[in-house]
Parts: structure tokens; C-alpha cells; sequence
């Protein structure tokens, strides 16, 4: 009887999970194996949920967004008996291993399940947000500043007819890479992100600098910034202890405050979701695809409680107690590139991790 994998995606969706389920379904095939999909994260793992995943069901799946396993943001440990129908469903689908596909959640599941419990699994990181330590890049990324640089020229296109201060609001909930990327490669006069407090005279005063030069300005906001001396965040959390954003979207937020601090006519737009889908970017289909075969290596390999990463443009295995250690945020020297780029202020203290 052949030896039997599972794999499932957690956590938020983004492009490359398709392509990453291809790729390890290919390895395991030509190593001898069969694939489940554990149909919606964690959760397929609490219930038993699982359909075959064969070369022939997901060939097709090499240019699609999503994933075609779905997935939830379900933690096993704050289920009762979770972890437990967890173990128990390894032993009912017969898995030799399991490969989870996600980001610091998804993955901090696997871990505890390989320290607690010494289970068969191997991590492959994924999060649009690229705040997961231990690998340079992870699928997603790309393709999501790709669509949110877009946005920017479009947005650019309509501010510079109105002469207006355009705004774009971008997902990253604890960490800034996606608002910091699209800012820098979309000419942004202010990029806002949540390692620092946006601090509303040196915003208007950027603001109010780019539109006297060129009759238009444009703002990139994280979705998670903070406003030097506006209302603290209603923390109400998830599964994972994480908060969720209730408020108001804060773009529209800030661009209320440059119409009021500069006079310029101001819009606002939220991409939202509309960053998760849609077909991936050339760099994230290849990276997804390498690390779904280099997960399939280390199962084959019995190199439990490791995780894929990208380093250089290696995919070697670390470990997912150090990958979901701690968040990886934007570190100050990104702040004196901003400073240079996009006229943001200088003298804005890091704001406490």
C-alpha cells in the first residue's frame, strides 16, 4: 500500500496556493506516494474532511488564484478536544505525513502539533503580508503589490485630471511590506504603515509639497495604521488572538484629514480582497511551485517540524518553531528609504513591536 500525504491551506487565501498544491501532488506522485486535500485548513483535520488529489485533478491548476482545497481560519487548539480529532485524523485518513500551507496561524498549529505531540508535518509559508519569519519572500506578496501598483496608476490617472490627493488603502494587518512595496515602486508622496504612527502635520505637509509640484498627490495607507492622537482600535480578536479591524476604513479617515489640514480635494479607495485573487504573478507561481515540491523532498526525507523557506534563491528547510516565532515587520532602515523616496517624515519614532 502506498504511503498516504495530506496537505491543507489555512489562513487567509492568496495566489500561489494552486500552484504549490501542484507542485508537491507532482513530487509526491513520482516518489510513490498519495495526496489528500484536507478540505478547508484546519478545520477538514478536526472533521475528517478529505477528497483524493491526483496529477490528473490538479494539472489545471498551474495558472489559478485561490485554492482549490479551501480553507478557514480555524485553530484547532481553541476547539475542544481540537488537537485531539486532529490526531485522530491522522490516524483515520492513515497519513504518513501532513503538509499545512499557510502563514504564521496555520503554521503555529503545525508547530505545536510537532513539539506537543511529535506529528508528521512540514510547512510551506504563505501570506500575501510577507510577515513571516525565517524566508526572505512568500508566495502571495508579489502578486498583491502587483495588483495594489496598479491601482496607484489608475488612481494617479484620475487625481492628476481633478487635481486632486488620491488615497489607496492596502491589507496588512500587522505588518507594513505590502503598503512599503507599493509605495516605493508606485511613486507614493506618503506611505503609511503600521510599524509608525502617521503624524498628521508632516502628512499634510507632504501632501501639500508633491500637489504644488505636479497638480496631484498620492497616499498608500496600511490597513492597520495608527493616527498620532486619533481613537485607539476596538480590539475585538480571532481564533488566533488576533485583532480584527472594526473601525472605519482608515483610509477614508486619513483622506478626510489631508482634505481638512490642506484644502486639496481628496478621494479614497479600498482594494481589499480584490489582492487575494486573480491569477498569480510569474515570481509567485515559480516560488509556490519550488516550495510545494521541496515540501514533498522533506517528507520524503522525514524532516518533521521543518518549514520551506527562501533564502537567497535557495528553498531550504527551517524550522517552524523558528519561522512562527515572531512576526516579521518593517525594520528601520526601510524608514530612511521611504524618508529619501516619498517624502514621509523623518523624525517619527519607531512605534514598540
Amino acid at each position: 500500500m502506498k504511503k498516504r500525504v495530506g496537505m491543507l491551506t489555512g489562513g487567509g487565501d492568496c495566489p500561489g496556493l494552486n500552484q504549490a498544491i501542484r507542485g508537491a501532488v507532482f513530487k509526491l506522485e513520482s516518489l510513490g506516494y498519495e495526496c489528500l486535500g484536507i478540505e478547508e485548513g484546519w478545520k477538514g483535520m478536526i472533521t475528517g474532511k478529505a477528497s483524493p488529489l491526483t496529477r490528473d485533478n490538479v494539472e489545471d491548476l498551474a495558472s489559478r488564484g485561490g485554492t482549490a482545497i479551501g480553507t478557514s481560519r480555524t485553530n484547532p487548539f481553541k476547539k475542544d478536544g481540537g488537537p485531539e480529532a486532529v490526531l485522530q485524523t491522522f490516524k483515520k485518513l492513515k497519513l504518513e505525513a501532513l503538509i499545512p500551507m499557510g502563514g504564521e496561524d496555520t503554521l503555529g498549529v503545525a508547530a505545536r502539533l510537532f513539539k506537543e505531540h511529535a506529528s508528521h508535518v512540514v510547512g510551506v509559508p504563505k501570506t500575501m503580508d510577507n510577515d513571516l519569519s525565517a524566508t526572505d519572500f512568500t508566495f502571495g506578496f508579489d502578486t498583491a503589490v502587483t495588483v495594489a501598483m496598479d491601482a496607484c496608476a489608475r488612481l494617479l490617472d484620475t487625481g492628476r485630471s481633478h487635481r486632486r490627493c488620491m488615497v489607496l488603502e492596502v491589507m496588512g494587518r500587522h505588518a507594513g511590506w505590502v503598503a512599503l512595496y507599493t509605495g516605493i515602486a508606485a511613486g507614493a508622496d506618503y506611505v503609511g504603515l503600521p510599524e509608525r504612527k502617521v503624524d498628521v502635520k508632516e502628512l499634510a505637509r507632504a501632501v501639500q509639497a508633491a500637489h504644488d509640484r505636479k497638480k496631484v498627490a498620492l497616499v498608500v495607507v496600511s490597513e492597520a495604521v495608527e493616527i498620532e492622537g486619533g481613537p485607539k482600535k476596538r480590539e475585538e480578536l480571532d481564533e488566533f488572538g488576533h485583532m480584527i479591524l472594526q473601525e472605519r476604513e482608515v483610509g477614508e479617515q486619513i483622506a478626510e484629514i489631508v482634505e481638512e489640514e490642506t484644502g486639496i480635494e481628496t478621494r479614497h479607495a479600498t482594494i481589499g480582497h480584490i489582492q487575494r485573487g486573480g491569477h498569480p504573478t510569474l515570481f509567485d507561481r515559480i516560488l509556490a511551485t519550488r516550495a510545494g515540491i521541496r515540501a514533498a523532498e522533506l517528507v520524503h526525507e522525514k524532516r518533521w517540524g521543518q518549514m520551506v523557506a527562501l533564502r537567497g534563491n535557495d528553498m531550504v528547510p527551517v524550522s517552524l518553531e523558528e519561522a512562527t516565532a515572531k512576526l516579521k515587520t518593517v525594520t528601520p532602515e526601510w524608514f530612511s528609504i521611504l524618508d529619501t523616496l516619498c517624502r514621509t517624515p523623518r523624525r517619527e519614532a519607531v512605534r514598540a513591536a
